[in-house]
């Protein structure tokens, strides 16, 4: 079966070369799909114009592979570059750009990629799993974004854009069934309240499942595993008295019940990273309660004045969230101790909960864009951000029946404000130059307390940091259009993460603070159509040198997660995307990315498993520690391809279609250390889609299928207890009916 997925991934990655091969030239013909509008510089711009690495996911494709029950992690290589995994299930997704993210499950845990939803950013890891429907595009910004958008951009950002209110009457809706009693219902309904003034659009979506695994652990406290059910809605108004002014207000919440991740006890073979033999995936043996429950309630307001010179912009916002989280997290029953016990040697039961009992974060944006003689275009502006965060952790005596035997606490406020230019510049036709200063100053206040210490550790009280820092971040570009339908672009910039701290002290005695990290890139590229003018292509290449990068020691014998600064962290790689109509009627995209990271401190050392697992690399022999000089950042996988293809056949007064998606990620390690189990070789996930839509786009039912060769791999794993891993979602069939007006 792998000889078939590699053959598959070498056809992935083959697939660019053969589209140019299939072209000829003849760029005077119109191009046959529509320009792809972005806003990566707080405009509306083609996409061929923008100067840095930009993805789009939109229209048919991102209906497609957002469907069936999924949560935001379907992004996971569907974007060249792009990585993401979660040890929470559906909420606390961690994203990777260009091999940069952060492991940290911490509640309170600070990440490189920046999640920004209609303009507002979510920096809470819990936000960032909110649910996508009714989106008008998904924007991928690779690289540091640190002018425009600031803090916490370093490795770039994802950028949610929802379909706005329309001033004429519209709607859809969608049913979706599948195995496992998925169920998956969106639909939104916009028109106008008053002509020309008012308008609203109102979405909605409802996805459930039952368990897709069994607990085969009797008498165990549930009886399966990963079922969830949850409700997200989005209520906007849009509001135009005059022709220079709008007002666009968006109130949106989600309710979770369920979704968490299972934890497979010695899921790794050891000495290798491949599954134990006999490992079920519907299956798990667990003898300790789990569940997930996430709240979360947001609203902001958009405002934008025309004043003559200027277009001034306001964006405000609330955003609250809680979660509920509870798990098995030795993945197993009992304990050697304490048999029975199993799957394979489990040296102790592991229990916990995290809970976000408060958090308030409140964002305010004020920015002014104008255009000066059809040659200039500056903004300026100022951004505030205040959040409120506070976390209790449980742990609990498995064998005692789960009885409560540790709590910790913790609260963090962040104070941060940002002052902000760009400027881009038409020097001639052909020729603009661009570039942007940010200047942006953070402080968080922090304190944290075990009030009970599990395992006999005792009360610790009253531990604190107070970080404070301030930097300055800048970008600096140059874009010539070689043709009419070629740019290629140079771009040189920075950003930076101000100080992070870690302090989930319930199983440690310590709270530890990363200074400031920067980042500078540099990156070059070509953005065109094709020959033919049957599509568009984009090729980037990019190095990037982080200082004092912010690691995250996870886990290790001590079962505690601690803050490191990595005295450099060097990147290289290219992505290459293509979007094009060879023939009519067939339509084809595909991505490739490569990407090569590295660690450089020789003295930098984190602690091991406790499983005991294979360590590869060089133990300190006075500290028992690994030295990861020269290794690889977790879960950055060298090579990501993806690519789909759909051909339709007009029948019936409308088109018979099919439409499937690919998605490769080569291997990863789940560590900063590395060992021969605690990494995984590849993911190659494919999906099929097959039905009937009218000829006037209306009605559309179709079959679909998820994961359809069955690709068993690990996500992510757990390294203080025992060999525990989670793997990839299982497969997926169904029937979907869509309806639109």
């Amino acid at each position: 079966m792998k000889s078939l997925y590699f053959l598959s991934a070498a056809m992935i990655a083959c697939c660019p070369i053969a589209a140019f091969a299939q072209v000829e030239a003849g760029e005077d013909q119109e191009l046959r799909q529509d320009a792809v509008i972005v806003t990566a510089q707080k405009r509306e711009q083609d996409i061929s114009d923008v100067p840095t690495s930009v993805a789009v996911v939109a229209g048919e494709e991102l209906n497609v592979i957002s469907s069936a029950g999924v949560d935001i992690l379907f992004l996971r290589a569907r974007v060249p570059s792009v990585n993401a995994e979660s040890s929470f299930g559906r909420a606390f997704p961690r994203f990777y750009i260009r091999g940069l993210g952060n492991t940290d499950f911490d509640l309170n845990a600070n990440q490189p990629v920046s999640l920004i939803y209609d303009e507002v950013v979510l920096e809470n890891p819990i936000l960032k799993g909110f649910p996508v429907f009714d989106l008008q595009r998904i924007e991928v910004l690779r690289g540091p974004q640190g002018t425009l958008f600031g803090r916490n951009t370093p490795a770039g950002i994802i950028k949610f854009e929802s379909a706005r209110p329309t001033f004429e009457n519209e709607g859809y809706g969608s049913l979706t069934y599948g195995r496992f009693n998925t169920v998956d219902v969106e639909a939104a309904i916009s028109g106008p309240l008053i002509e020309d003034q008012l308008a609203f659009r109102i979405s909605g979506q409802y996805q459930r499942r039952d368990d897709t695994v069994d607990n085969t652990f009797e008498p165990g406290p549930i009886d399966g595993f990963e079922n969830f059910d949850e409700f997200a809605g989005r209520l906007q108004f849009l509001f135009k008295p005059t022709d220079d002014f709008t007002g666009l207000l968006n109130a949106h919440g989600r309710y979770l019940d369920g979704g968490s991740r299972t934890f497979r006890a010695n899921a790794f073979l050891p000495g290798t990273n491949e599954p134990v033999p006999g490992l079920q995936r519907d299956e798990a043996a667990q003898d300790a309660v789990q569940f997930l429950n996430v709240r979360n309630f947001g609203v902001n307001l958009k405002l934008d004045w025309d004043v003559g010179p200027a277009t001034l912009t306001s964006v405000s916002a609330w955003e609250n969230v809680t979660i509920e989280a509870q798990g098995d997290v030795d993945g197993g029953f009992g304990a050697v101790f304490a048999p029975p016990s199993g799957p394979g040697f489990i040296p102790f039961p592991a229990e916990s909960r995290d809970d976000i009992d408060n958090h308030n974060q409140l964002t305010q944006e004020l920015r002014a864009q104008t255009r000066i003689a059809d040659r200039i275009d500056f903004t300026a502006g100022f951004f505030l951000f205040y959040e409120d965060l506070d976390i209790t952790s449980f742990s609990f005596d498995t064998l005692a029946g789960s009885i409560q035997n540790g709590l910790a606490v913790q609260n963090q406020e962040t104070f941060a404000w940002a002052l902000f230019g760009a400027v881009d510049i038409a020097v001639t036709e052909r020729l603009s130059i661009a570039g942007g200063i940010r200047f942006s100053d953070e402080r968080k206040d922090f304190t944290a307390s075990r009030l009970v210490g599990p395992f006999g550790s005792g009360a610790l009280l009253g531990l604190t940091a107070n970080p404070e820092d301030g930097a300055f971040s800048w970008d600096v570009s140059a874009t010539y259009a070689v043709t009419d339908s070629t740019n290629v672009y140079v771009r040189a910039a920075s950003s930076f993460r101000a100080p992070a701290i870690q302090g989930r002290i319930l199983f440690g005695n310590v709270v530890t603070v990363a200074d400031t990290e920067r980042n500078l890139s540099l990156e070059g590229g070509i953005k065109g159509r094709l020959p033919g003018n049957i599509g568009r292509y984009s090729v980037s290449g990019f190095w990037f040198d982080l200082d004092d990068q912010q690691l995250t020691a996870v886990g290790g014998a001590g079962n505690f997660n601690q803050l490191l600064n990595a005295d450099q962290t060097r990147g290289l790689g290219f992505e290459f995307e293509t979007q094009f109509e060879p023939i009519e009627r067939l339509l084809v995209t595909t991505g490739v990315s490569f990407n090569r990271t590295e660690i450089q401190d020789p003295d930098l050392e984190v602690g091991i498993c406790g499983s005991p697992c294979t360590v590869l690399d060089p133990i300190n022999p006075l500290t028992g520690n690994a030295l990861i000089d020269g290794n690889p950042l977790p879960n950055a996988p060298r090579w990501i391809a993806n690519w789909t293809l759909r051909y339709s056949i007009p029948m019936f007064g409308g088109e018979i279609f099919a439409f499937t998606d690919w998605a490769y990620r080569s291997r990863v390690n789940f560590f900063l250390y590395e060992s021969a189990e605690f990494s995984d070789d590849f993911t190659l996930e494919g999906g099929l889609r097959a039905g009937y839509q009218s000829g006037d786009g209306r009605f559309e039912i179709a079959a679909f299928g998820r994961n359809i060769t069955n690709n068993i791999s690990f996500q992510g794993a757990v390294d203080f207890n025992n060999f525990t891993g989670f793997l990839n979602e299982p497969p997926l069939w169904g029937i979907e009916v869509i309806g639109r007006y």
